[in-house]
């Protein structure tokens, strides 16, 4: 057995000492590579974090135009957000890009085709600027099932930084107008412009009551969000976001319904292309409130497609054009007689054999009077002869006067855009003796189709002129219902006068010149007017305005009715009790049918026996 000798110069102290500066060596090269280590994975760690987007992000919640209503609760023009596609190009997997395309050709509706030229594009692309927010939503959910089936990935660019993957980006871009029911109470509702507002598509007003409630239907505040993202774009809830309310435009419900207001519309296309005239004009209102049943014209237009060939289509020709009342004007008249006392209805008149010398023109009736004729036989008969001769009791003040008092030369204060005012001759012209009589009977002056519509309502409600108004209330974002307030009405004749205007005007109806606009078991009033159309300084023999405003009633209820048809042509079919008497005739039938108005015994009764009991 072998045994090792001890060197005898084997200190103990000098090797423990030695053993105890390796261990120390030895830990501080370990210590030295774990700060390096360190080291490293911090640098990489930063600028891998630098490398990423940003996590926090703001997206505005754009609001939209409010919706318009109709009386019976249609939504006659709506608006709704429309949204753009977009992605970057760099982020899509190469080996899952027949899965892309053909999932996000499905859920938008962009071609295939398209889609594969899109993606040859390095970088982000916009692929639809006007997706509906359903379409959005639907690619909002594929965004998600792509991110998790792998078709985005990371990338790093040419200068080695790394880019955290991103998906479809889906944004606002605009907001639309929609009119579901095209030209129905068109150019009534008017349309929208578009306008470019911080890189977004907006709308606003520009005619009708789109253009009058436009600073109630606008859209009122933008919401924000404001916080950390995901992946896909989604905010993350937590204690950092935050959001602001968004508030769309007031919500507008019209005094119109829909359905009565298609009614007239298809009775006004079908006289239109029956007569060849140039625009046909309907209007009815309750006369004691002011209150707009319908208001409806054959020349109408599409909003959502405005072409050139509209443009004369896009004004309101009830409230902007003026024309010669014709004998429409006599009963305005009649009635400033009758008011102070200067006529009695019952009194003979000689009406010169229908024959009248006014200055260097003479002045010829259409029929051959009766020798026993009185004053109430120059409405029911309509004779110029003897609006000229009766007119004559009335001084230029008060007949000045009257006709501004029945609102004519003013805006009726509809809630309308655009209104013309009309015109009347001014006071020191009523002192000429052919101006005065002219005017009584219609020409010398101009109106606006809403100023007679206005005017013939003063009979049904007791003397007094009303504002006529088709806004019937609003909706706050909120839900706050707002009514407008009663427009102040004004005493034009007295109570008495007006009843007696109405019986007058119904004897219109059943004896004179609006015969055809008769309907049993109803009270119906009016005044027929044909005009001439001037042009170039002189009456047409070829084009016509043809006119009735009267009144329908029953027990209960009481509407002022307006039919102008303006252009009417032809040897025979230009007399308005013709053409507009019987137009006239069936928008009392759709009230009736519609049960705004209901015929009775007592009242064929009454008008029979010529008793009548009108309120």
């Amino acid at each position: 057995m072998n045994n090792k000798s001890i060197d005898p110069n084997f200190n103990p102290e000098q090797f423990l000492e030695t053993q105890k500066y390796k261990v120390v060596f030895t830990a501080l090269i370990f210590l030295l590579l774990f700060i390096v280590f360190l080291m490293v994975a911090f640098k990489k760690a930063f600028f891998a974090q630098a490398n990423m987007p940003t996590l926090v992000m703001s997206k505005q919640d754009t609001a939209t135009r409010g919706t318009i209503y109709s009386q019976d609760n249609y939504s006659l023009a709506t608006s709704q957000t429309l949204f753009k596609l977009g992605f970057d190009t760099r982020f899509l997997n190469p080996d899952k890009e027949d899965f892309f395309i053909d999932f996000l050709s499905i859920y938008s509706n962009i071609p295939k085709n398209s889609l594969k030229d899109a993606i040859n594009t390095k970088g982000y692309i916009i692929l639809a600027y006007d997706l509906t927010p359903n379409t959005a939503a639907n690619l909002r959910d594929l965004n998600k099932k792509f991110l998790a089936f792998g078709v985005f990935q990371n990338f790093k660019d040419s200068r080695d930084k790394v880019w955290q993957k991103q998906g479809l980006n889906i944004e606002v871009s605009g907001v639309s107008r929609n009119y579901p029911y095209q030209n129905s109470l068109e150019p009534i509702i008017g349309y929208v412009q578009k306008q470019e507002e911080d890189k977004l598509t907006l709308t606003t007003g520009k005619k009708g009551v789109e253009k009058s409630q436009d600073h109630l239907l606008k859209a009122q505040q933008n919401g924000i969000r404001i916080g950390k993202r995901d992946v896909s774009f989604n905010f993350i809830q937590n204690h950092s976001y935050t959001e602001v309310e968004r508030l769309d435009g007031y919500e507008v419900y019209l005094s119109i319904p829909l359905k009565l207001q298609r009614e007239i519309e298809t009775l006004l296309d079908k006289a239109k292309d029956k007569l060849k005239a140039e625009e046909i004009l309907v209007g009815i209102i309750n006369p004691k409130s002011g209150e707009i049943l319908s208001l409806a014209s054959s020349k109408r237009f599409n909003p959502n497609a405005i072409k050139t060939s509209d443009y004369e289509s896009l004004n309101l020709s009830v409230a902007e054009k003026v024309f010669e009342p014709g004998s429409t004007i006599k009963p305005i008249v009649y009635s400033l007689l009758l008011d102070k006392n200067l006529i009695n209805p019952k009194e003979r008149i000689d009406l010169n054999h229908g024959y009248y010398q006014l200055g260097k023109y003479t002045i010829k009736d259409d029929f051959i009077p009766n020798k026993k004729a009185v004053v109430e036989d120059i409405l029911i008969q309509s004779s110029n002869v003897g609006m000229i001769k009766i007119s004559k009791n009335l001084n230029p003040e008060d007949f000045y006067n009257g006709l501004l008092g029945y609102g004519f030369s003013q805006k009726t204060g509809i809630d309308l855009s655009l209104e013309a005012t009309g015109k009347i001759p001014p006071l020191s012209a009523f002192k000429r003796e052919v101006l005065k009589g002219s005017v009584s009977y219609g020409y010398g002056l101009n109106a606006t189709f809403l100023q007679l519509l206005r005017a013939y309502a003063v009979f049904s409600n007791e003397g007094k002129l009303t504002t006529p108004y088709l806004v019937q209330r609003e909706t706050a974002p909120n839900g706050d219902i707002y009514i407008p307030s009663p427009k102040p009405t004004f005493q034009v004749i007295n109570p008495k006068s007006a009843r007696k205007m109405k019986e007058t005007l119904i004897k219109v109806v059943r004896y004179g010149t609006g015969k055809n606009a008769q309907f049993e078991g109803l009270y119906i009033g009016g005044k027929t007017g044909t005009a001439r159309v001037a042009k170039n300084g002189s009456y047409s023999v070829q084009s016509y305005n043809s006119s009735f405003f009267g009144f329908a009633e029953d027990e209960k209820q009481v509407f002022t009715i307006g039919v102008v048809i303006l252009g009417s042509h032809g040897k025979e079919e230009y007399y308005a009790s013709k053409i507009a008497a019987p137009i006239f005739k069936e928008i009392t039938e759709i009230l009736v049918r519609y049960n705004y108005l209901s015929p009775s015994i007592a009242i064929q009764n009454a008008l029979e026996k010529n008793r009548f009991k009108i309120k």
